[in-house]
């Protein structure tokens, strides 16, 4: 055995897997897949019957739930899915930066300055005309696969 000391470097998180596996045919309509590595909600699910060759298939039509680009999969329904883990969160918004980011309080009392404003315009216009009011807004995060982004928008009243 050796006196000297090991240092090892550490690049990986806690361990807690992004998504979890789910057999095709039980996953429904306002479910969550992933197709293409990508975390997606369900909008359309068929299934097939069963073929010469055995299995049903299930073909899924889905829309990324960060970008809203539609994607489609088809799955043998026996097989199993990756699901992702999808949290939604809200936070009460703080300050709009200049440079397109938003700081948010958390339940905890800290702030979070790490988000961008959201891409889509309709609610981008309303974060910024509400901001600018002085009203109080709190925003959902929606958060899955290490990505975050506000989807949603709520006015608790104006600033006391």
């Amino acid at each position: 055995m050796s006196d000297e000391e090991h240092h090892f470097e550490s690049k990986a998180d806690a361990g807690a897997s992004k998504t979890y596996p789910q057999q095709a045919g039980t996953i429904r309509k306002n479910g969550y897949i992933v197709i293409k590595g990508r975390p997606c909600k369900v909008v359309e699910v068929s299934t097939s019957k069963t073929g010469k060759h055995g299995h049903a298939k299930c073909h899924f039509v889905a829309i990324d739930i960060f970008t809203s680009k539609k994607l489609e999969d088809i799955v043998p329904s026996s097989h199993n899915c990756d699901v992702p883990h999808v949290n939604r969160v809200d936070y009460q918004l703080i300050d709009i930066s200049e440079d397109g980011f938003v700081s948010l309080l958390t339940d905890s009392g800290g702030t979070k300055d790490d988000l961008r404003l959201p891409t889509d315009d309709n609610l981008l216009q309303q974060i910024k005309d509400g901001f600018a009011e002085g009203k109080d807004l709190v925003v959902s995060v929606m958060a899955a696969m290490g990505e975050e982004q506000i989807c949603g928008l709520k006015d608790i009243g104006p600033k006391a």
